[in-house]
């Protein structure tokens, strides 16, 4: 694949070329994910589809715009980074996703969903704005289109009469009815290149005079009643896209023509493309969604090649909200397109009316419970911290003024490693304060998540988060879930604020600190909004001294309160210290290894305690 590796050359290859490429790419992909894990099915899908759009389009300049972006190994191979492919979702090494920085290849960032028409629409838009001459692809699965915002995008898209190539790949979530053996005929004929130049020159002609504009509206009249009850292409047509397919997205000779077509078309086109997820690995094919995103395994059989870990948090929260609602008919559970990862397959399948996938839909997630919140439920929203963001809005005015009971479980909360800048829930504490009226609650362990679900079920009032990280728990596995704080340790030197699994850092930190005579108060915050202060000032008034641990940003977050709240009150530190997240975004590695990056590892924590001590000397 030496001759591929740098882009350029793909214009030129034959079709011969372009399959046997499409073979050798598809053997890497194994390879490589076989080794550093990572999203496998989705690029096993998209094979062809990739290859045939880098021999048509120069991204180095054209704009491929990919909806969440799993799917960009095959785009990274082809863009002069194959060489590193082997250092995927590993700290300073490649993204599992599109990534700027990385290359100019990357037109941008892409890890949330249903985004990608709105963004190339943004730049077909300043490309005809701006006189400057590109071309303007959007690729997108079936899967983004349960998120509304890619209809706002196509809806507009259509309408804007900017020339862009909308790419529909379909891989089973199929929003057309089965066809027929008429309607694929027409499908097909609709797709030969004679019918496409054809349709042109009518169009061109039809136009030049008004009986002729006449005579078009009446034929396409006719013509679309006929189409409308054969071929799934309506919806993408009455929104003003021209339609084209649906096609085989693993032949990569006819992709490649139609791309070539669909480019030089003078308007929005809609390619709807019909992939298999996992196409070419057998045990992918099979289970597409367990080969989504997925650890190394073993390429000659796709066996996990990692012992299995310990409980999770995810899976514990399942667990426990399937107890609860066995004993109360008014819990329900809703997702947004997440059930195994959020750890709610188990409920699904035990109370199939009362578990709600809506989608990748968050917005539409939280105001549906906030309806069923009104009318007496008790729906309990698992999600994911990074996609809660969307909700913003509807957690304020659909939740909040009417202060409804409404539950948030918040997954992947703090740091969650490989997945990066997109990924990463540092976010949710700083925007979760702002919002009237809601209780954060915080466990550190498996037995306080249990008991804090508890709690915000039945014994909180209004709407009510409960965040917890991605996997298990750190050192600390105690349950002090009682008050809103509590302190775990008594000192006279230092205090010490921490919420979450940093509880165990903060802990063996202080143990470190008392070999050198240093006594360290711990608290631990069990509740972080209403962020409740009197313990921690009462210590600091003992104390003299802060020091604070938290995993998410700094703006807006507990330890700012808690200095905030300490001015306020007029305590006079001698030191203070916020060990954060920082400011801005951090990158992707293992959690040991970003944690140490933000300070937040146990010998970061000992050392800042130090400076502090220095200091407040």
């Amino acid at each position: 694949m030496n001759q591929w590796e740098e882009y350029g050359s793909l214009a030129e290859i034959s079709d011969q070329e372009a399959e046997e490429l499409c073979r050798t790419l598809r053997r890497r992909i194994i390879q490589v994910v076989s080794q550093t894990g990572g999203h496998l099915a989705s690029n096993l899908g998209a094979v062809e589809l990739t290859v045939a759009l880098h021999r048509v389009y120069d991204t180095s300049r054209d704009r491929l715009v990919f909806d969440v972006g799993h799917q960009c190994y095959v785009h990274k191979m082809l863009t002069g980074r194959n060489g590193r492919m082997e250092t995927l979702r590993s700290f300073g090494g490649l993204a599992g996703f599109p990534k700027p920085a990385e290359s100019k290849h990357d037109a941008c960032i892409a890890g949330h969903a249903s985004t990608a028409v709105s963004t190339a629409l943004g730049m077909a838009v300043a490309r005809t704005q701006m006189g400057e001459d590109y071309r303007v692809v959007a690729l997108l699965g079936d899967g983004s289109l349960t998120g509304g915002l890619a209809y706002e995008g196509l809806s507009m898209a259509g309408q804007s009469g900017e020339p862009l190539v909308v790419i529909l790949n379909d891989n089973g979530m199929s929003i057309d009815a089965s066809m027929g053996g008429v309607a694929q005929h027409l499908a097909r004929q609709r797709l030969r290149p004679q019918y496409l130049r054809a349709k042109e020159a009518y169009r061109k002609v039809m136009k030049a005079t008004a009986v002729g504009r006449w005579l078009h509206k009446v034929i396409h009249r006719i013509k679309e009643g006929v189409k409308a009850s054969l071929l799934p292409c309506s919806m993408f047509e009455n929104m003003g896209f021209q339609y084209m397919g649906p096609v085989d997205g693993h032949d990569v000779k006819g992709l490649t023509r139609l791309l070539r077509y669909a480019a030089q078309v003078d308007g929005p086109v809609l390619l709807h493309v019909k992939t298999i997820k996992g196409n070419g690995f057998r045990p992918a094919e099979k289970n597409p969604d367990e080969f989504h995103g997925i650890g190394p395994f073993q390429p000659e059989n796709g066996a996990c090649a990692r012992p299995k870990a310990g409980e999770s948090f995810s899976g514990r929260f399942g667990y426990d909200i399937l107890q609860l609602a066995q004993k109360d008919c008014r819990i329900c559970a809703i997702t947004a397109a997440m059930t195994a990862g959020t750890g709610l397959t188990d409920f699904a399948k035990a109370f199939p009316q009362r578990f709600f996938d809506v989608g990748i839909a968050e917005e539409h997630a939280v105001t549906m419970t906030a309806g069923m919140a009104k009318q007496g439920l008790i729906p309990i929203f698992a999600v994911y911290s990074t996609f809660f963001q969307r909700s913003y809005d509807m957690l304020i005015h659909d939740i909040a003024i009417d202060h409804l009971h409404a539950v948030f479980c918040v997954d992947r909360a703090g740091l969650v490693g490989d997945d990066g800048e997109t990924h990463h829930g540092l976010f949710d504490p700083g925007f979760l304060q702002t919002i009237p009226g809601i209780t954060v609650l915080s466990p550190a362990s498996l037995d306080e998540l249990t008991a804090m679900l508890k709690q915000a079920i039945y014994q909180i009032s209004g709407p009510v988060a409960v965040r917890y990280p991605r996997g298990g728990e750190n050192h600390y596995q105690e349950d002090n879930s009682g008050q809103p704080a509590c302190c775990l340790r008594q000192g006279t030197d230092l205090t010490m604020v921490t919420f979450g699994t940093l509880t165990g850092n903060l802990l063996a930190a202080a143990d470190r600190l008392a070999k050198d005579g240093i006594s360290a108060e711990i608290i631990k915050l069990n509740q972080i909004v209403p962020l409740p202060t009197d313990l921690p000032l009462a210590s600091l008034q003992k104390t003299g001294r802060l020091l604070v641990a938290q995993e998410c940003v700094s703006m807006g977050s507990p330890g700012v309160g808690l200095l905030a709240e300490a001015a306020a009150q007029g305590i006079n530190l001698k030191g203070s210290a916020i060990c954060s997240c920082g400011e801005g975004f951090v990158p992707h590695g293992t959690i040991p290894q970003l944690r140490a990056l933000c300070g937040l590892d146990v010998e970061s924590l000992y050392k800042k305690a130090r400076e502090v001590m220095r200091h407040g000397s």
